[in-house]
């Protein structure tokens, strides 16, 4: 059962790299999976992991320890609280989503020595379900966004409301592409399992899948 399981993944992992195109990483969403799976993935050669709570990513990057180090990317809700251990144990934060955090995470990776790659978490449809600066918002924080050194503004991250079809995801994965061309950055974090595919027609240069990879999660 666990070959077949190993094998699966594997599968999935190569039916999906060769789907996407040499302008888009694959995020491999390894939040709720055992370190096992990562550590299989990794024998695959995928580098870059997305996890959104702290103490379970900590335990995980500690029981892989042994392997070549890993990419690792935060992928949830950043609490206050907890910007100092994210900092420490990500290299890359998807989730930054207003201005007062933004200036925490400054302070924290003066002090700490670090450099960290940040995407603005943006929100360009109505959704009280997600976080992130809204267009007017963006623009007007603009200068002072720019001027968070050490941290390195990698790019625009987008959630695409729930229930939202093809044609409204692409729409909404193109005008955030448009926006990150505007303000001259070059990454873009869009498309999940349900709507990656809209988000690569768009230039999404990270996909971030989970189930689509790993398949159910384990119990």
């Amino acid at each position: 059962m666990v070959g077949d399981a190993s094998a699966a993944l594997a599968a999935r992992w190569q039916a999906l790299q060769q789907q996407l195109p040499p302008a888009t990483r694959l995020l491999a969403v390894s939040k709720g999976q055992p370190a096992e799976r990562i550590r299989a993935l990794a024998a695959l050669g995928q580098r870059s992991f997305g996890e959104s709570r702290l103490q379970e990513a900590e335990a995980k990057q500690k029981a892989l320890a042994d392997l070549p180090p890993l990419d690792w990317h935060f992928i949830g809700r950043l609490q206050a609280n907890k910007a100092r251990g994210v900092l420490r144990r990500f290299g890359t934060i998807h989730s930054l989503d207003n201005l007062p955090l933004a200036l925490r995470l400054q302070r924290i990776a003066v002090e700490e020595g670090l450099q960290p790659r940040v995407f603005l978490q943006v929100k360009l449809l109505p959704d009280a379900a997600k976080a992130g600066f809204e267009l007017e918002a963006l623009d007007q924080l603009w200068p002072q966004l720019q001027a968070l050194a050490p941290l390195q503004l990698a790019g625009l991250m987008t959630i695409a409301p729930l229930g939202l079809d093809s044609a409204g995801s692409r729409a909404l994965f193109a005008s955030c592409a448009a926006l990150a061309a505007r303000l001259g950055l070059p990454e873009l974090s869009m498309g999940m399992s349900g709507d990656w595919p809209e988000a690569v027609a768009a230039g999404s240069t990270w996909v971030r899948l989970g189930s689509v990879l790993f398949g159910p999660r384990e119990a």
